[in-house]
């Protein structure tokens, strides 16, 4: 066991959350509360799904609310850290375009039978790398476009739509949510032994079989995030999602 599951491990774990709650206080970075909250949250949440898993396993309309539940929290999620507005929603396209063909893929190979053990980690780590590129892609860009506004009405004046005359300022900001993944698969075994490699040979699968399930998740990932980020873009450049209050939004 990679870790025992008692008390050392509670309080080893507290110390480290307010460890992290007090580094980012003293430096007033501004995500100290955030912190605090995502670490109770977190313990709560693992907690509920280690006692749920069991009976996601045993039945196929509980595996498949299990997953729309999953995806239901990615946009929300998602949509909520892009914008504060209705268009939020708009969110469950980039990740749902992403996760949805590789997982269909996966299963019409028989890569990945439809059982709980096997469906719930993959999608679940699909759902994750296709929101945070959902997240990056969308804030990145919509940034972008607010610092940079005056590009986009320079090229609006040459002749662009506006479509073009945001995608041209939007894209090379949006590129970098793809980063994260493209680096962590071009360092993987060097600098770091991904959570999926471990996990296998804790399992007991030998290295080789470790090795193959790492590198599947891995280009599965970038896959994922790279529609992701493509779709996400797309949205922003016209003005699915953006920033602009409801009620501007709705007289235009």
């Amino acid at each position: 066991m990679l870790l025992p599951v008692n008390t050392t491990l509670g309080v080893v774990l507290a110390v480290l959350l307010i460890a992290a709650v007090a580094v980012t206080a003293v430096a007033r970075l501004g995500h100290a509360r955030q912190i605090a909250v995502a670490g109770l949250r977190a313990a709560a949440q693992l907690a509920a799904v280690s006692y749920l898993i069991g009976w996601v396993v045993g039945a196929l309309p509980w595996l498949l609310c299990f997953l729309v539940l999953m995806f239901a929290v990615a946009v929300r999620t998602a949509g909520r850290r892009i914008t504060g507005n209705g268009t939020w929603w708009w969110a469950a396209v980039p990740i749902a375009a992403g996760v949805v063909p590789v997982v269909g893929l996966l299963l019409l190979t028989g890569l990945v039978p439809p059982r709980g053990l096997a469906l719930v980690p993959v999608a679940g780590i699909l759902i994750g790398g296709a929101l945070t590129a959902t997240v990056l892609g969308g804030r990145r860009a919509l940034d972008e476009l607010a610092t940079r506004h005056g590009e986009v009405e320079a090229g609006l004046a040459l002749g662009l739509l506006d479509r073009d005359a945001r995608m041209e300022v939007a894209r090379p900001a949006a590129a970098d949510a793809q980063l994260p993944g493209l680096d962590q698969t071009r360092t993987v075994g060097l600098v770091t032994l991904p959570g999926a490699f471990v996990g296998m040979l804790l399992g007991g699968a030998s290295p080789v079989q470790a090795g193959a399930v790492q590198l599947f998740v891995l280009v599965a990932l970038m896959a994922v995030q790279a529609v992701a980020v493509s779709v996400v873009l797309e949205l922003v450049a016209r003005g699915r999602i953006h920033r602009v209050p409801l009620t501007a939004a709705e007289g235009e």
